[in-house]
Order: C-alpha cells, then structure tokens, then sequence
C-alpha cells in the first residue's frame, strides 16, 4: 500500500467514532431518575484532519431535539424534532447503566486516561445533567485506552436525537 493510500485509509478510521482499544471503566453511582424538565442530554463532535461532521446536539427531558451543523453536515445551521420522553428515560438508563457516570472527565492528549494518543482525530464532548447531578466528558479519539462503551454511548445520544437526518451518515 503507498504512503498516500495508507493515510487516506487512516484519516477515514478517524472519521468513524470508534476508539481503538478498551479500557475498564470505575463504575460509580448514578442518578437512578426519570427525565423531567432539567433534564439536558448534549453531544458536540468536533473537526478532524478531513470531513468529519461537525456538529452539536441536545435532547432536553421533554423530549425536544436541537442541532446545530457546522461542517461537513448535510444541514448547517440550527434544526429541532422531538423525541417521546420515555425514549429519553430510555437513554437516561443507558447512560446509567452503560457506566457514564463512573468514567473519567476527560479522554484526552496528556490526560492520565488516554493512553497511547494519535493525532488529527475528532472528539466528542458530552453532558448529562439529570436529577441535580451533571457530568461532562471529552472524548478525543485518538486516545487509546478510552472505553468503548463510552463510544457506544455517543452513538446512542445520536440515535435518540436521529442526527443522521442532519448529518446524512
């Protein structure tokens, strides 16, 4: 494989939310509540060496989307939906469960729990502010040892907002 082929192939891995190794993750304690009106779910993936989308979102308790593209989306500029709020106590308990609470606050460059870091990949920054208790993680994907359930959990916010329709991935 040429050295131009080879970066095309690695600057496409980038571009796809998924980290390359899996670490434990410290299980803590989560809010074990139902979403309500200060409920805010929020995703923001950030640019990368090439096309990846650049874009935020939010989910509130009651249900009400918001998405604002950047780049390299299908839709740039700020677009809303809903969601049934039990999909949203869905997530809510996917968060929970999947062990969002217990991760640490940041998977990035020079940060304890990155691991080997590769540059030039995108990162995604969450929050979840539910029952009193907000947390926010940044994820860079170039760092190694974050957990791929984290990852799992990105995709997951996406899926309940339905970004693909904004983004057209």
């Amino acid at each position: 494989m040429t050295g131009r082929a080879l970066g095309l192939v690695l600057l496409a891995a980038a571009c796809s939310p998924r980290p390359a190794a899996n670490a434990p993750a410290a299980r803590a304690p989560a809010p074990a509540v139902a979403a309500t009106d200060s409920t805010l779910i929020t995703l923001e993936r950030t640019p990368c060496l090439g096309a990846c989308p650049v874009y935020t979102v939010s989910i509130s308790g009651g249900g009400a989307v918001r998405f604002v593209g950047r780049q390299h989306t299908a839709h740039i500029g700020e677009a809303d939906a809903t969601v049934p709020p039990a999909r949203v106590d869905s997530l809510l308990a996917e968060l929970r469960v999947g062990g969002y609470f217990g991760f640490a606050d940041a998977y990035v460059q020079d940060a304890p729990a990155c691991g080997l870091y590769a540059t030039d990949s995108p990162s995604a920054i969450t929050s979840v502010t539910a029952g009193g208790e907000r947390k926010q993680i940044r994820h860079d994907y170039g760092c190694s040892d974050a957990p791929r359930a984290l990852a799992r959990l990105e995709t997951r916010i996406d899926e309940v907002a339905g970004t693909s329709r904004w983004t057209g991935r």
